[in-house]
């Protein structure tokens, strides 16, 4: 199963936030191969300039998704779909544009006003209750 998973995700995660333990299990089902894991390449700059305020060193975690996760890049052609989303956070536009055309099975997130289209967005408890 494809999965794309949302910046918040990875935050709650390091930063110990609600939904911590969701976030462990489904960072490691994504290190055992028992899920492909998608994101946006600004999602890891996004971690890095959240948790690095908060957490010392953070390059050993971006590291492991580097390795571990496929890193979707966005050019042109790609924020220009996002760019025409009738929604007003462009970062989930273009995480949703980036799903699809990664051909994500479902967008994991936190964020109840992210945009929701073609693919089924759930939150990281929802998905654990129906995919674990």
């Amino acid at each position: 199963m494809k999965i794309f998973i949302d910046t918040n995700i990875f935050l709650d995660l390091i930063l110990k936030r609600k939904g911590f333990e969701e976030a462990n299990i489904i960072l490691n089902g994504c290190l055992k191969n028992i899920f492909e894991g998608f994101v946006a390449d600004i999602t890891l700059l996004n971690i890095d300039y959240i948790a690095s305020k908060q957490t010392e060193d953070i390059s050993r975690f971006l590291k492991l998704i580097n390795n571990n996760i496929t890193i979707m890049g966005a050019e042109n052609i790609a924020f220009g779909k996002a760019l025409d989303i009738k929604n007003n956070d462009l970062e989930d536009n273009l995480q949703y544009v980036l799903a699809c055309s990664s051909k994500c099975d479902l967008i994991i997130t936190n964020d109840k006003n992210f945009y929701k289209g073609k693919i089924e967005v759930i939150s990281s408890l929802e998905f654990i209750k129906k995919y674990t």
